[in-house]
């Protein structure tokens, strides 16, 4: 009997044998078949329908117009210290920084010596006021014996009415002299000049500024536009705020109007103010109207030149409200997506009677608790396109003959 040899496979070889198996029962499989695509919507009239539960139905997103009674306006706002209560100090007289007695953040009251200046020109005026006082003393002494003399007889009534006209006019000269250095810090009494000019706060508050160093020198013409002050002092408990409005919120931010302050680096917290001047002009470069209010600072955690926004409530006339983002232009108009019934939606022309960076307000062409499309606009917008495409051949060939 033959001896018959059984050739053992390679463990390469079984790989492969099977992968071939694999790949004939894979090819004898049929394809699934590919899934339904969903039926384009269809043009009816002005009118585009799509089928139920067709998928791009529920990318579309509706919003209802609603009653509209008013409507919140956000401004840009700026934080400026309250005028009113703040006093910017200018040098009266030249001289040089000898002392400086406050710095920023320090609490003062009225009176209070901010600096000191060393200053001849300030010398002049208590050496002016010094003389007054010599003149005045010796007004008084001649109008004296002008006086015993006319009683004796000896002199007539005109020079003792001289006299007495010269005491006068000495007496005012005191006054005038003593009024001006008393106005920039000089004692009612004091004899001495000693060129000692003491920069005085007027009011109670804090230094929030200060634009000198020692030993500089400063002149009085260092002062007007464009040249800071030598101390700012202010009441922080209160500040002002600069409003840009437009023409349309005039009659909303009248004097006494509220407003909601928001602060964007103070999330979470609101401020409220009142409105307290509106100007009577419209800056011819930004087209807005300045509008000042006030508002409490009690914690005084806003500050000078922080961006806010003045949130104001505005009431409007007749009409509904709908996000701004539901509004497009086509052409000159103003148009939106209103879905009629389930599925089916139409481009209508509206009126708006005010349109704002989130809100609009819609005088004709939509009505209270219909839908508009806020979302996906564009997506419904190609698809209205592509069915006047899709429309017009077909109707271009009913017209022929």
């Amino acid at each position: 009997m033959p001896h018959t040899t059984v050739k053992k496979l390679s463990a390469p070889s079984l790989h492969i044998g099977l992968l071939f198996s694999l790949l004939i029962l894979t090819g004898c499989q049929e394809p699934a078949p590919p899934p339904a695509k969903a039926p384009p919507p269809i043009l009816q009239g002005e009118q585009l329908r799509f089928a139920p539960n067709h998928p791009q139905l529920p990318l579309i997103g509706l919003v209802s117009a609603t009653p509209a009674q008013t409507i919140t306006v956000d401004l840009p706002a700026r934080m400026v210290w309250n005028e009113e209560r703040t006093q910017r100090i200018y040098p009266a007289f030249a001289g040089r920084v000898s002392a400086i007695q406050a710095d920023v953040g320090q609490a003062v009251n009225a009176g209070s010596v901010l600096a000191q200046l060393a200053s001849p020109d300030f010398g002049m005026a208590q050496a002016d006021t010094a003389k007054a006082r010599a003149d005045a003393r010796l007004s008084n002494k001649v109008l004296q014996r002008q006086r015993e003399m006319f009683d004796a007889g000896i002199i007539p009534r005109k020079d003792l009415e001289q006299a007495e006209a010269d005491g006068a006019r000495s007496l005012a000269e005191v006054q005038r002299a003593e009024a001006r250095t008393q106005m920039y810090g000089g004692a009612r009494e004091a004899a001495s000049v000693n060129q000692a000019l003491a920069i005085s706060a007027s009011i109670k508050g804090v230094v929030v500024e200060r634009n000198l160093n020692p030993g500089q020198e400063v002149r009085p013409d260092q002062s007007g536009v464009g040249v800071p002050p030598l101390f700012v002092v202010t009441d922080p408990t209160t500040l002002w705020v600069q409003i840009d409005a437009r023409e349309s919120e005039v009659g909303t931010l009248r004097p006494g109007a509220p407003f909601e302050l928001i602060i964007p680096t103070l999330p979470g917290q609101k401020f409220e103010g009142r409105v307290t001047a509106a100007a009577d002009y419209i800056d011819p470069t930004t087209r807005t109207i300045k509008v000042r209010g006030l508002v409490a600072n009690p914690a005084r955690l806003l500050k000078a030149e922080m961006l806010a926004t003045a949130r104001i409530q505005r009431n409007i006339g007749p009409g509904v409200l709908i996000p701004s983002r539901a509004v497009s232009l086509l052409g000159a108009k103003n148009t939106v997506l209103v879905q009629v019934e389930a599925g089916v939606f139409e481009v209508r022309e509206v009126q708006l009677s005010y349109q704002g960076p989130h809100e609009s307000v819609v005088s004709q062409g939509v009505v209270a608790g219909e839908q508009v499309v806020s979302d996906n606009m564009l997506l419904l917008a190609r698809e209205f396109r592509n069915a006047k495409n899709d429309a017009q051949p077909a109707s271009t060939a009913q017209a022929k003959p």
